[in-house]
């Protein structure tokens, strides 16, 4: 192949349309106005998304200052339950059995609710998804939409938000939440199994974030 072709390809590449990057829509200036947050965190049978499964989730949408407007919690029967790990169960306390007793929902109905819940909070407003290691929250996230042939891409933007890492670029150098907590003057997440739950995840995810705020008042927390 020549190189006048290679540069013709190459140019192709560059001026034609990409689909995928077309489905991406890059955010423009975030204000009060357009934009909403989700703290997220969610409970799962261990830590392989697409092998273990969620079981439960908390979600608190705030505006972008952390005044809460409306939360949700379901807790969700896995498809799988003999797939949960003693170590995820030390933690969250999950049982069929305990399960039964509280109430939950199928993994059908959990997507349904969520989309359901989303549309209804946020209107025309866009929610930035807010998590604590965001990554492990939206993989399963993912899972679970794909798995009733749905997109998570419903629910979020396409971007999401890692306090930790928010954390880190205020010098707090730590990843663990009992240590970011100690660090910001903050109560951590119950570490009781039988109260340890997406929920209370989700409103821990929500004083570090209202913490890193109050670090710099100096700061507008309300763009213009």
């Amino acid at each position: 192949m020549t190189k006048k072709m290679l540069l013709l390809i190459s140019t192709l590449i560059l001026i034609l349309p990409n689909k995928g990057a077309s489905e991406i829509r890059l955010p423009s200036e975030i204000t009060t106005e357009d934009w909403l947050l989700a703290f997220v965190d969610v409970e799962t049978t261990g830590l392989q998304p697409g092998y273990h499964e969620m079981i439960d989730i908390g979600m608190i949408v705030t505006d972008l200052n952390g005044l809460p407007i409306d939360q949700l919690f379901l807790r969700i029967m896995p498809a799988h339950p003999e797939r949960t790990e003693p170590g995820a169960r030390a933690v969250n306390g999950f049982s069929v059995a305990l399960w039964q007793e509280r109430g939950f929902v199928s993994e059908a109905a959990a997507v349904r609710e969520l989309l359901a819940f989303t549309k209804a909070v946020s209107g025309e407003k866009r929610l930035l998804m807010v998590g604590y290691n965001a990554w492990f929250d939206i993989s399963f996230i993912d899972h679970l939409f794909r798995s009733q042939n749905e997109t998570w891409r419903k629910l979020f933007h396409y971007f999401v938000l890692d306090l930790p890492s928010m954390a880190w670029g205020q010098k707090h150098r730590t990843l663990t939440g009992s240590a970011l907590s100690d660090s910001l003057g903050i109560a951590a997440e119950t570490n009781d199994p039988l109260q340890h739950t997406g929920l209370s995840g989700a409103q821990y995810n929500l004083r570090v974030y209202q913490a890193l705020l109050s670090e710099f008042p100096e700061l507008p927390l309300t763009p213009r």
